[in-house]
């Protein structure tokens, strides 16, 4: 499968993830959890694992902090509110089904597929003046020595302050897409569509 057909589904599942009710919402949370532990699970891990403490913000802030009747009666202005509890899952479900999508779609493709699939997706926009594949090249730049810096603001100052800089040559690539791909991505974005219009 073309590396912009993986993207493209990845950004389908995150945004169906934004517009299904809580019912689905739940089965798609679920998948994508699966999904992600069958897929890519230590990357899975370690993404919620970065994001726990906004994990717990966003359960606290909405469970804690939306006005609703009182999820424990005993002790009504200390505990949360019901409707506060199914924003809060809402919402947290919503951001973990979309780190376990990142999480699969980093681990199948490396980030020079990752920016040629970007640079496909998005080369239509050349027709209205963006310079899409100068956007390509800065993402895939940023992609390359985000992983060589990798160990936070010493790490930066220290590979800043290095004499000599390798210039590798940087090989940006599009895939075109067939015939059958687009195809798929049509069908991807008309089902998009009718989630929107059709909740």
């Amino acid at each position: 499968m073309s590396p912009a057909i993986v993207l493209l589904f990845c950004l389908s599942g995150i945004t169906l993830l934004n517009l299904l009710g809580p019912a689905w919402l739940v089965v798609a949370v679920m998948g994508c959890v699966f999904a992600g532990f069958r897929l890519a699970r230590a990357r899975t891990l370690r993404l919620v694992l970065r994001c726990r403490i906004l994990l717990a913000a966003i359960f606290i802030l909405f469970a804690w902090f939306t006005p609703g009747e009182a999820l424990f009666v005993s002790w009504p202005a200390a505990g949360p509110s019901h409707e506060g509890m199914a924003l809060a899952l809402v919402h947290g479900g919503r951001l973990l089904g979309a780190l376990c999508l990142v999480a699969v779609l980093l681990e199948r493709l490396p980030a020079p597929s990752l920016v040629g699939a970007f640079y496909t997706l998005c080369s239509p926009l050349s027709a209205l003046g963006v310079a899409v594949d100068r956007l390509a090249l800065r993402l895939l730049l940023v992609l390359r020595y985000a992983d060589e810096v990798g160990g936070g603001y010493e790490s930066l100052r220290r590979w800043l302050a290095q004499d000599d800089f390798s210039c590798e040559p940087v090989l940006l690539r599009r895939d075109p897409l067939g015939r059958k791909e687009k195809m798929m991505a049509a069908g991807m974005l008309a089902a998009l569509c009718a989630v929107w219009y059709f909740p």
